[in-house]
C-alpha cells in the first residue's frame, strides 16, 4: 500500500516508543518548555545485553575495500588508525561473515600466508587474498576488546550460484567442515592450529549457522533449512558444547501469499540446539513512495522535510521487531539482529547517512532496541568498516596518506550508548513531547538516554525518579547542526560534552541532540 508523507506523519504511532505524539514538527528557535517531565521508575525490569552494540564485518570485494582496506599488507598487521578508531567505538562484539560466508572456505584463510589461496568473491566481485582469516579476525577482536562471532558456510545456503565459482571450485561448506572450524579455534589441543604456530586456542564463543537462508527462492526451503540447522548444530556442539549457536529465523521474502518468518518452525524443531534466532533488517521505510527526500541527494533540498522522515523511520523498524517478537515470545528464545541499517537509494548507499540527522534517527532505533531488550540480546545499527559505503560505522581513507579512519554519525551514537548504559532496563513512566527516552541501571547509577527529535528547538524539562533520591547528575550529550556531514576525522563537532546538572533534575536538551544522563541515586 502506498503511503504519502502527510498521511504517514499523521498516522504513525510507535508502540511503547516513549515519544509523546505532537502535531508540530515545524522549525522553531525558541526553547520548548515541556508540559510534563521525564519520570523514571528505577526498579530493574530485565537484563540488558552488552551485545546490543555489536558490529558486523564482511569482506565486500570490489564494491568496498572493507576488511582488506583495514589491513596493512607491508606490516602484515591491522592498520593502527583502524584499531584506534575501533577502540574508541568500543563494540561489544564483532561478527565476521555475512553473504560472504556462503562461499567462504575457512581453511583457505589459515596457516602460512604465502600458502593461502585467494578466493573469488562471488557476490561482491573481485578476489580476496585471504591474508585476513580466522586468526587475524580474532586478533583484531582481542585488540579492540570485543567478543568474536563467526558466521559459517551453510552449504552455500542452497544457492547454486554460490556453490561453484568461476574456476570450478566447490564453495559449499558442510556440517563437518563447520565443526572442524570450531575445533580449530576452541580445542586447546587442535593439531592443525598448533602446526600453524598458534599454541593457545583462538576461542570464538558465538557461531551463526548461515546468513540469510530465506531471502531468495534459489536457497533452502524452510524444511530443508531446519533439518540442516539441526545437523550443523549437532556436529558443532560435539566439537565444543560450550559455544552459543544462532540459527536463522528471519523473514521469508519469496513465494506466494503473505510474507512470513521462519523463527517459529526453527525454534520448535531445532530450538533445543540453539541459543538465539537471527533476523536482519536493511531497510528503506519509504521505498513505496515516489516523492521522498531520502533518495540520491534530495535530502539536501529540504532539510526540514528530510528530518521529519528520518525521525519517523523507526516506526517501520519497530514493526519488523514486533513481528519477530510475535514468533519468539511464546518460547522466550533470544533474538539476534546481526545485520541492521538504513538502505536508502543513492551513490554509496546515500550520503544522507553521513549527516547528523541520520545519527539522531539511529539513536531512536537504539532506544527501540533497549525497549525490546528482554528478548533482543544481539543487535547492531551499521555495517562495520569500509572505504565508501555510508552504512558503515567506520570509514577508512585510501590511501593512508589521505587521512585516518573515522567514526560515522551512527558510530558516534553507538559509542555514547555503549559507554553510558546500565545492565538492567528501567521503565520510563512519563515522557515529554519531542523527547524519546529510555532508562537503564547499574548498581546505584541510572542512565537515561534522551533523543531530542525537535530539529531546531531545545526542550526544557524536569527529570524525576519514583522512590529514589538523586545524589548527582551528569549529562553526556552530542549535538550539532542536523545537516552537518561527517567526511573526515576532523573537524569533529560530534564530541561528547559532559556537564553537571542540578539535582532537581531541571535540564534543557539541545535541539537535534542525543544525550546520556548519568544519575547517582540512593
Amino acid at each position: 500500500m502506498n503511503i504519502n508523507r502527510r498521511t504517514f506523519i499523521k498516522s504513525a504511532t510507535i508502540a511503547g516508543a516513549g515519544l509523546a505524539t505532537h502535531p508540530d514538527l515545524s522549525a522553531r528557535s525558541v526553547v520548548v518548555k515541556a508540559k510534563q517531565g521525564i519520570e523514571i521508575d528505577p526498579a530493574p525490569l530485565f537484563a540488558l545485553s552488552p551485545y546490543l552494540y555489536m558490529q558486523f564485518m564482511e569482506p565486500l570485494g570490489r564494491t568496498d575495500g572493507s576488511v582488506e582496506a583495514a589491513w596493512d599488507f607491508n606490516e602484515q598487521a591491522w592498520r593502527e588508525d583502524v584499531v584506534e578508531a575501533t577502540r574508541d567505538l568500543a563494540p561489544s562484539m564483532v561478527r565476521f561473515g555475512g553473504i560472504f560466508s556462503s562461499y567462504y572456505r575457512w581453511r583457505e584463510g589459515v596457516g602460512k600466508r604465502s600458502s593461502r589461496t585467494p578466493m573469488q568473491n562471488l557476490l561482491w566481485g573481485g578476489y580476496e587474498s585471504n591474508q585476513v582469516g580466522t586468526a587475524e579476525f580474532v586478533d583484531f577482536c582481542r585488540q579492540v576488546r570485543a567478543d568474536p562471532l563467526m558466521c559459517v558456510n551453510f552449504e552455500s545456503e542452497g544457492n547454486p550460484g554460490w556453490s561453484i565459482d568461476g574456476m570450478g571450485s566447490d564453495r559449499r561448506g558442510t556440517a563437518r567442515e563447520a565443526a572442524e572450524w570450531v575445533d580449530y579455534c576452541n580445542n586447546p589441543d587442535n593439531a592443525l592450529r598448533k602446526a600453524h604456530g598458534i599454541d593457545d586456542p583462538l576461542r570464538i564463543p558465538f557461531w551463526q549457522i548461515g546468513n540469510e537462508t530465506s531471502y531468495a527462492k534459489e536457497r533452502f526451503h524452510r524444511d530443508i533449512a531446519v533439518r540442516k540447522t539441526i545437523a550443523f548444530s549437532k556436529e558443532m556442539l560435539r566439537a565444543d558444547p560450550s559455544i552459543k549457536l544462532i540459527g536463522w529465523g528471519g523473514l521469508q521474502r519469496w513465494g506466494d501469499g503473505e510474507e512470513t518468518f521462519w523463527a517459529k518452525d526453527m525454534i520448535e524443531r531445532a530450538g533445543e540446539h540453539l541459543d538465539y534466532v537471527a533476523f536482519h533488517h536493511m531497510f528503506n521505510p519509504y521505498r513505496r513512495e515516489q516523492d521522498h527526500p531520502l533518495k540520491g541527494i534530495d535530502y539536501r533540498k529540504d532539510p526540514a522535510r528530510t528530518w521529519d522522515y528520518l525521525m519517523n523511520a523507526c516506526a517501520f523498524h519497530e514493526k519488523k521487531v514486533l513481528s519477530m517478537r510475535e514468533q519468539v515470545e511464546p518460547y522466550q528464545m533470544p533474538m539476534a539482529l546481526t545485520e541492521c541499517h538504513y538502505s536508502f537509494p543513492g551513490r554509496n548507499r546515500n550520503e544522507v547517512m553521513s549527516t547528523w540527522a541520520t545519527g539522531v534517527s539511529y539513536a531512536r532505533i537504539a532506544n527501540l532496541h533497549e525497549r525490546h531488550g528482554d528478548l533482543l540480546k544481539i543487535a547492531t545499527l551499521a555495517d562495520f568498516c569500509g572505504t565508501r559505503w555510508q552504512v558503515n560505522a567506520l570509514m577508512i581513507p585510501i590511501p593512508r596518506s589521505y587521512g585516518e579512519a573515522f567514526l560515522m554519525p551512527v558510530a558516534k551514537v553507538m559509542k555514547l550508548y555503549r559507554k553510558y548504559s546500565g545492565t538492567d532496563y528501567c521503565e520510563t513512566t512519563q515522557t515529554p513531547a519531542y523527547l524519546d527516552v529510555t532508562a537503564s541501571r547499574k548498581g546505584n547509577t541510572l542512565f537515561v538516554h534522551v533523543v531530542n527529535t525537535h530539529r531546531s528547538s531545545p526542550v526544557k524539562t524536569n527529570l524525576s525518579l519514583k522512590g529514589a533520591t538523586i545524589v548527582s547528575i551528569k549529562v553526556h550529550e552530542m549535538a550539532a547542526d542536523p545537516e552537518f556531514e561527517v567526511i573526515a576525522r576532523e573537524p569533529d563537532p560530534l564530541q561528547i560534552q559532559t556537564k553537571a546538572a542540578p539535582v532537581d533534575g531541571t535540564w534543557t536538551f539541545p535541539a537535534a541532540s542525543v544525550s546520556a544522563v548519568e544519575i547517582r541515586i540512593q
